[in-house]
Order: C-alpha cells, then sequence, then structure tokens
C-alpha cells in the first residue's frame, strides 16, 4: 500500500506536465452554475497546488492549524471573489498567484512553524490573490451563488487531500519534502510562464 502511495508521489512531476498552466483563468462566460464552480479549481496548476500545499502545511502544523488554515483560506477567498465583482482592479495579479504557490511550496519543504495566527493571515492573503481570480471568472451566463459555492466546496476538498497528503508525508520527512519541492518548482514555473 505505502509503494502504491510512493509511486504516485514521484509520478506528479510527470503528471504536472500535461496540466494547462493557469488554465482556471480561462472559463469566460461560456457556463452555468455549481458544476462550472466545483470543476474551476481542478482547471488550472495554480489553484490546484496552493490548496493542497495549504492542506498540507496546516497538517505538519498539527492541532487547531489543520482547520483553522483552510477554513482562513476559504473565508478570505470567498470575500476576495465577491469584491472582485465590485468591479476593483487588482495589479499583478498572476505573478501574486504565482508567488503564493512558491511560498506555499518553501513553507510545505522546510515545514515552517510559524505561531497558528500568523499562519492564518498568510493564508488569507494568498486566498485572497486566488479568491480574486476565481470571482473574475464568474461566468456572466450562470448564477453567481451557486458557482461560488462548487468553487469553495472544490477548494475544501482540495485542502482535505493536502491534509490527507501531509498526514502521509509527515511520517515519511522525504514524501514531505518532495511535494513541497514540486509545489515550489511548479510555482517558479508559473511564474516564469506568467
Amino acid at each position: 500500500m505505502m509503494k502504491s502511495r510512493l509511486a504516485i508521489l514521484l509520478s506528479l512531476p510527470t503528471l504536472l506536465a500535461y496540466i494547462p498552466t493557469a488554465g482556471a483563468h480561462t472559463m469566460g462566460a461560456e457556463g452555468a452554475g455549481f458544476i462550472t464552480g466545483l470543476a474551476h479549481p481542478f482547471s488550472g496548476l495554480d489553484h490546484l497546488l496552493a490548496m493542497i500545499a495549504v492542506g498540507i502545511w496546516a497538517a505538519q502544523l498539527g492541532g487547531s492549524a489543520v482547520w483553522r488554515l483552510p477554513l482562513s483560506f476559504i473565508a478570505m477567498m470567498a470575500a476576495a471573489a465577491a469584491i472582485s465583482a465590485s468591479g476593483f482592479s487588482f495589479p499583478a495579479l498572476e505573478p501574486l498567484i504565482a508567488g503564493s504557490v512558491m511560498l506555499l511550496g518553501l513553507m510545505v519543504v522546510f515545514a515552517i512553524r510559524l505561531p497558528v495566527n500568523l499562519s492564518i493571515l498568510l493564508v488569507g492573503l494568498f486566498a485572497v490573490f486566488h479568491g480574486y481570480a476565481h470571482g473574475l471568472e464568474i461566468p456572466q451566463a450562470g448564477s453567481a451563488l451557486l458557482y461560488g459555492s462548487g468553487f469553495v466546496l472544490a477548494t475544501a476538498l482540495l485542502h482535505l487531500a493536502g491534509i490527507g497528503l501531509g498526514g502521509i508525508a509527515y511520517r515519511r520527512y522525504l514524501l514531505s519534502r518532495l511535494s513541497g519541492s514540486i509545489i515550489t518548482l511548479a510555482g517558479l514555473y508559473l511564474a516564469i510562464a506568467v
């Protein structure tokens, strides 16, 4: 069983090559509601990895951070998505998103142990970038509430996946470094590709 998990983790770099860069930022006004929102975070490498990294880092911190970091991310992401609908302009959004992926990856690689409240603030700041991008991509033809509910649920699921991966990786220091390194390198790739 552990060998199959290790094989999956080691195959991640190959899989990442097939995921479109910033693909979540091209959805436009083609569609509808809940299902479109649910699929959205899975369609872009940047959002996918940031949300998983938050879960892994939360698992590394342990204690109340396991639920407080993901909840902070979800709350700030939803607030930023709502703000983006107001027409507020956020400069250099894509580089900030790529930078958040890199920094979250580094937090995982080095298992950085900040005070929980500071970790929550940092994760919340990163969530603002991702949430703002999500808000810009709410399809005009659909229900913003249904779409938002979908991407909030998807985000929670990705955080849970990260927490699960973090629990496995915590027992295997090399796996923790490997997963964080993959996330960091993907963030660097995204920053170069912007």
